[in-house]
């Protein structure tokens, strides 16, 4: 809810921007005032605004994403190219901007690994995590009979991901768990005597733990079983959607 607002504060303030120049503009006799030339200023620069925010915030590694920064950014400047006669580009010609599509693929491309990185844990011990397995798109299962549990980091940009952990092997010892993707589904069974602490996240969407439930726009939920600090067996679970639904059942 804070960021909506936020999103609404920055409209409200590009708005009022772009209305104050065009009435200085039209003082000065440089263009012809109306609220239809005002508002085919303003929602191109929206569009900027935002891009400049989402790929700002990723290069900071504060949220936001670069496909849909740059996507946004692209998107506004070809508007405002528009309004300033230099070239043509209307609304409806977003669909001509299909190819950013397969660009998007080929970044994706370069960044997939097959490696697996140890990385340096906290102050409360060391904790393995592995550099993540990256994929466009497709769906994860883990619950094949007796899977062994390692620690899993996996990205995506669209797919499901289900974990049945009743049928695996886990063995004593903390093993983080971390998903990502732009769109999909999480859905995890995990045993009812193994503890285990989640911190879960979706940009819209609906989170679901052992029976706490939220839903909306950025939604996120913390949750720990009661003896997580002292157990020897328990999975750490950090899970970050842009879209879709998290939900983590003990059977």
């Amino acid at each position: 809810m804070k960021k909506l607002r936020r999103l609404i504060r920055y409209f409200l303030a590009i708005f009022l921007i772009v209305i104050g120049i065009m009435l200085v503009l039209t003082n000065l006799n440089l263009v012809n005032y109306d609220f239809g030339t005002a508002w085919a200023y303003i929602y191109p620069i929206f569009f900027v605004a935002i891009g400049l925010k989402w790929l700002f915030d990723y290069l900071r590694k504060k949220g936001g994403t670069w496909v849909f920064g740059s996507f946004f950014l692209i998107f506004g400047i070809l508007l405002l190219l528009d309004r300033f006669d230099i070239i043509s580009f209307v609304f409806r010609d977003v669909l001509k901007l299909w190819p950013l599509l397969i660009i998007y693929i080929g970044f994706m491309i370069f960044g997939i690994t097959s490696n697996r990185v140890i990385i340096v844990g906290n102050n409360k011990g060391k904790k393995k995590y592995y550099s993540p397995n990256k994929s466009f798109v497709g769906s994860h299962e883990y619950n094949t009979p007796n899977w062994k549990v390692e620690p899993i980091n996996l990205s995506n940009m669209a797919g499901d991901f289900y974990f049945d952990f009743t049928k695996a092997y886990i063995p004593e010892e903390e093993i983080p768990v971390m998903i990502s993707s732009i769109a999909g589904d999480v859905n995890i069974i995990m045993p009812e005597n193994v503890d285990f602490r989640v911190s879960a996240s979706v940009k819209a969407g609906e989170i679901d733990v052992a029976g706490q439930h939220v839903d909306g726009i950025h939604r996120s939920l913390e949750f720990e079983t009661v003896n997580y600090e002292n157990a020897i067996q328990k999975i750490d679970f950090i899970i970050k959607l842009k879209a879709g639904s998290i939900r983590i059942d003990q059977a």
